[in-house]
């Protein structure tokens, strides 16, 4: 549908009165009205699926300007303005291919991706029942249940005694994690327990949740607090840095190795510096990441364990990205170190294929939580097992009844053979691209993300050469090369791979490439062949030899 045509649907004049409140709020008034809804809820289920099952494009050439201008209108109407059959009809067919087809199997540039079918029917159920995970009041059976699914993941990474489960599973003394938005929030909070943690009531002091940073420096006589964690860490610790008070400077890079994963030795290094340093500093927390979001790599988790255990640090693992691999028995040994961590995040909307949006964080020691106890007297009171008492979140939708019925759906083996999949088929997407002579890959998968850049061959020499200013202006025309290709390839709109900066051994400066994640079951390496050739044909059709001969006529 052309953009003129979007949303160009007149409409009778409708009123608000309780009349029509009751038809469209509470229930229909009769059998009619009830196979109406159903009809509707069939457009839905089926109308919208059907259209991104057989639209294997990204997203129509339609663009944001024109989009923008189509949803300008500041004003709320007064009296409604359209019927329920509108309205969908309207979202199915005009809004839906002017978003993103996130289920397309050529779309493999982020870390969204198709979910089960069965997901859809999952969440109109947690929406129907609307209940709030803040309060046993407003959820009852439901906050058991997420006590149940939170003991199983925790049991997954952690692999505690029969006996550890029996006593804490749905024990009010208890808290093994905690449901939250994403894994931003799951990352706050285990930082926001790290630091509480480190700076406990003392003597006088009431502790830095009652007192605050200055008190807390204070009282523990220090004078700064700081996070080390790989220079590939994720955004969000830089925004907890900044949220806890220590300052996002404090969240300290460490360097990499050649596999971009955190240098062991560098950290270690990096811990004796800051003891030695007359400014007195207190570590809260070192991080290891199981799946960097740029390349998929997962840190030395076994040996991080050893050196928090030695320096008495929190040692938190970030796997919002690869911690479902545990499912995997091919797999899981990649993550091997992670049941010694004290606190793990995991995205179920990342690798459970949960829909948006639902992240979870796990402490070993289900008293760890204590440290971020707050009760109110009309809600979360004291001795209460309302799950909100420990929870960054207030109001919470029952996400885990989702993942609770996923994991009977599925079962281990069936998330393994998903995880499996995208393994397997990014490491065959890694050897096609070292196949073809235009092409560098420029990170090896460890799970299923990988990057790559366009590389014509007429430029490698440059790459190679003795000389530093040609190999420096070459990498800087192939950033600009891979800039182009990438954006070209995503305003055609037929499949989307993602672009990043990276900063590797062999390369002086950073450069600009390709990164696919590897996720949807029916992505294949045809398919994946097919976007390179993509790649390939927008670079000799809009960038060609003339780009090669200009990069190579200005090098100095």
């Amino acid at each position: 549908m052309t953009p003129e045509k979007l949303l160009d649907r007149s409409a009778k004049l409708l009123v608000a009165d309780w009349k029509h409140l009751k038809r469209t709020f509470i229930l229909p008034e009769n059998d009619a009205s009830r196979e109406t809804l159903v009809k509707y809820m069939e457009q839905i289920l089926f109308g919208l699926h059907d259209f991104l099952r057989t639209h294997v494009g990204i997203t129509e050439a339609v663009s944001l300007n024109d989009l923008s201008l189509k949803f300008s209108d500041t004003t709320i109407n007064k009296d409604p303005v359209d019927k329920l059959a509108n309205v969908i009809t309207e979202l199915i067919e005009d809004i839906g291919p002017h978003a993103v087809n996130v289920a397309s199997p050529f779309f493999i540039g982020h870390m969204t991706s198709a979910i089960p079918f069965f997901m859809v029917h999952l969440k109109t159920i947690v929406a129907a029942l609307n209940q709030n995970v803040v309060k046993l009041e407003t959820s009852k059976v439901v906050s058991v249940i997420e006590r149940q699914v939170l003991a199983k993941i925790h049991r997954l990474i952690f692999e505690q005694s029969d006996e550890f489960y029996r006593l804490h599973v749905q024990s009010r003394d208890a808290s093994l994690g905690a449901f939250v938005e994403d894994g931003t929030l799951a990352n706050i909070t285990a930082l926001w327990v790290a630091r509480n943690t480190a700076f406990a009531p003392r003597n006088e002091f009431q502790g830095i949740e009652a007192e605050g940073l200055s008190a807390a420096y204070q009282a523990h006589d220090i004078q700064r607090a700081v996070v080390l964690v790989s220079r590939m860490g994720h955004y969000s610790l830089k925004k907890a840095g900044g949220i806890l008070g220590i300052g996002h400077q404090n969240v300290i890079p460490i360097e990499v190795d050649a596999k971009n994963r955190i240098n062991a030795s560098v950290l270690e290094k990096t811990i004796q510096a800051i003891k030695n340093d007359p400014v007195k500093t207190r570590i809260l927390a070192m991080i290891g990441i199981a799946g960097t979001t740029e390349t998929g790599s997962i840190d030395p988790l076994g040996r991080l364990a050893d050196i928090a255990a030695e320096h008495g640090i929190h040692f938190h693992v970030d796997a919002a990205w690869g911690g479902p691999t545990l499912l995997s028995e091919k797999y899981r040994s990649r993550l091997r170190g992670i049941e010694r961590a004290d606190s793990v995040t995991i995205d179920a909307h990342k690798q459970f294929y949960l829909p948006m949006t639902c992240g979870m964080v796990y402490f070993k020691n289900p008293a760890h939580m204590d440290a971020i106890a707050y009760h109110s007297r009309y809600v979360n009171r004291p001795g209460s097992v309302d799950l909100g008492i420990k929870s960054i979140s207030g109001s919470r939708e029952a996400n885990s009844l989702i993942l609770y019925s996923a994991l009977r759906i599925m079962g281990i083996n069936g998330y393994a053979l998903l995880i499996n999949h995208g393994i397997d088929t990014a490491r065959q997407f890694a050897e096609e691209i070292e196949r073809r002579p235009n092409f560098e890959l420029t990170t090896h998968p460890e799970l299923n993300i990988l990057t790559y850049r366009f590389c014509p061959q007429e430029l490698r020499p440059d790459l190679t050469s003795a000389d530093l200013s040609r190999r420096r202006h070459a990498n800087k025309k192939l950033n600009l090369i891979n800039h182009k290709i990438q954006r070209l390839q995503r305003e055609t709109g037929k499949s989307f791979v993602s672009r990043t900066t990276l900063k590797l051994e062999k390369y002086e400066d950073e450069i600009v490439v390709l990164r696919s994640v590897i996720m949807n079951p029916m992505t294949h390496i045809e398919i994946l062949k097919s976007i390179l050739d993509e790649q390939e044909q927008i670079y000799l059709a809009e960038l060609g030899d003339k780009t090669v001969r200009t990069v190579q006529n200005t090098l100095p």
